[in-house]
């Protein structure tokens, strides 16, 4: 088993999101980026099967898609997604996301 304490890697730049990686083997991809309010993940797609999701674990902010889809997100939403699709997020608040990518890119 492995814990990682996410309260301790989180990290809110004037300079951009800070991305950490919090695990990454042949099955799955854990990431945990940290914006600051206005800062953004900018909408993007992955040519490959496979899913991802995102958890807000702190903060406010939304999840972007094709088309121009904006869904509010909030402390403990959750996206699901094909990673075929597109997808960003963009922080109202100061924002903490944790990002699983199955499998892994």
């Amino acid at each position: 088993m492995k814990k990682t304490s996410l309260t301790q890697v989180r990290d809110y730049r004037d300079t951009g999101f800070h991305k950490h990686l919090v695990h990454e083997s042949e099955n799955f991809k854990i990431l945990n980026f940290n914006f600051k309010a206005g800062q953004q993940l900018p909408i993007h797609s992955h040519d490959l099967d496979g899913e991802l999701s995102i958890v807000v674990i702190a903060g406010r902010g939304e999840f972007l898609g094709d088309n121009g889809a904006v869904i509010p997100a909030e402390t403990g939403d959750v996206l699901i997604s094909e990673i075929r699709k597109p997808h960003g997020v963009r922080a109202i608040t100061d924002m903490s996301v944790l990002v699983t990518i199955a499998p892994p890119i």
